[in-house]
């Protein structure tokens, strides 16, 4: 069953042609989750994971959602922070909002959630950030691979791990090439490189900080997101069921692109999951999922496109992901990753290959920060394989933390 802490014994051995499988032992309104191991002579080990279920209980409350707020964006977005707010709880989310200061410390940020947190344990099961809420930077890690980046890097997990012992008083390091990632004693970057404990909140976040390659202003593009999100929440716009993968880094054993052929699979059926050209594929048609990976930069990656692309493109995707060295470390000007939510329809992005990422609970109608918080606490390899980096503080969701696939239109 779903949530189980080891996967048991084996149910089924299957020939090597067989593409389906009925558990018959099964009981309705339970929620099951699959392994599948496919092993072969000379590939190797293959995993796949699906979760399924028949008539589960429909969820009416999801919990409580810490809304943190850049209080700069409080008075221009009055509106349609306001709108958002609703539709949280519309959704069956109870929002507790704090508009905040975006030169506040990271650790009085994170007393506000501890606080939420612990008036209503177990309640509180997101955090949405929207703006330049402060952001935290933690370890000595570079995740990409690169020896000019090593250091600090964002690091949002710490606002989801309520009780973890966070430091700052060991690590020393001031290699890498951008001065961000320099981390010495008491600087306010924290010393951990691996997350210190089980992380019990999903965060995400929507944040259009120094992003000087779009002519809009940062409120306008927080602001567009905010209409599209509010659009997509009420089934004003759909994609069509199916994912595109735009792989330029196949000669990789670490084949960081199973993220979208095994992830997006159970997520819209395996024949709706084809190879195609990142930017034209979605200029062109709606896709549900995307996935791009190539040798990157900050501000792109090969063979999929740069921040410039992105200024002149409206891409319909809703999820997306991508991956390449460099712009997983979000926080840097004209970032790719989050160019990618400032056009189109695109609402959430995650760097997935160090490590991969686990999110077939969607299929089932979880929200997307289930996905970060199950690829957060991965560093156990439950889900295998999990890949190089497992556990690690740099792991992210950009995005709205509460979305989810399938969307029930308000009456």
């Amino acid at each position: 069953m779903e949530g189980a802490t080891s996967w048991g014994g084996v149910i089924a051995n299957l020939s090597a042609g067989a593409t389906q499988y009925t558990d018959n032992n099964v009981q309705q309104g339970v929620s099951y989750e699959y392994r599948i191991v496919r092993t072969t002579s000379n590939l190797g080990t293959g995993y796949a994971y699906v979760n399924a279920g028949i008539q589960l209980p429909m969820v009416e409350y999801r919990g409580r959602v810490v809304l943190l707020v850049d209080n700069t964006m409080s008075g221009p977005l009055a509106a349609q922070l306001t709108e958002l707010e609703s539709d949280l709880e519309g959704d069956g989310w109870k929002v507790l909002r704090h508009d905040v200061s975006r030169s506040a410390p990271a650790t009085s940020i994170r007393s506000l959630v501890v606080a939420d947190h612990n008036a209503a344990p177990g309640e509180v099961k997101s955090v949405l950030i929207v703006g330049h809420v402060p952001v935290p930077y933690s370890g000595n890690l570079a995740p990409d691979g690169h020896g000019d980046h090593y250091g600090a890097w964002p690091a949002d997990v710490y606002y989801g791990d309520v009780n973890g012992s966070w430091t700052d008083n060991s690590v020393w390091s001031t290699g890498s090439q951008d001065q961000r990632n320099h981390n010495v004693p008491g600087d306010g970057k924290f010393d951990q490189s691996v997350i210190p404990s089980t992380v019990e909140l999903a965060v995400g976040r929507i944040d259009f900080a120094n992003m000087p390659a779009f002519s809009q202003s940062e409120t306008t593009l927080l602001g567009n997101y905010l209409t599209k999100l509010h659009q997509w929440k009420h089934k004003q716009y759909t994609a069509q069921t199916r994912a595109v993968v735009d792989d330029n880094f196949t000669g990789y054993s670490d084949a960081f692109a199973q993220n979208a052929w095994r992830g997006f699979g159970p997520l819209v059926d395996p024949d709706n999951v084809a190879a195609g050209d990142y930017f034209s594929s979605m200029s062109s048609g709606s896709y549900l999922w995307s996935y791009g990976c190539g040798g990157g930069w900050w501000n792109g990656a090969n063979g999929i496109g740069n921040t410039s692309d992105f200024t002149s493109s409206s891409l319909q995707s809703v999820f997306t992901i991508l991956f390449g060295s460099y712009f997983g470390d979000w926080d840097c000007s004209n970032n790719f990753m989050r160019a990618s939510l400032a056009q189109g329809r695109t609402l959430t992005n995650f760097w997935a290959g160090y490590p991969n990422w686990v999110f077939h609970h969607m299929g089932m109608g979880a929200p997307i920060g289930k996905a970060v918080v199950m690829t957060q606490n991965n560093g156990n390899g439950h889900y295998d394989p999990a890949n190089w980096q497992a556990g690690r503080v740099h792991i992210s969701l950009l995005g709205d933390p509460t979305l989810r696939m399938s969307i029930v239109a308000p009456p």
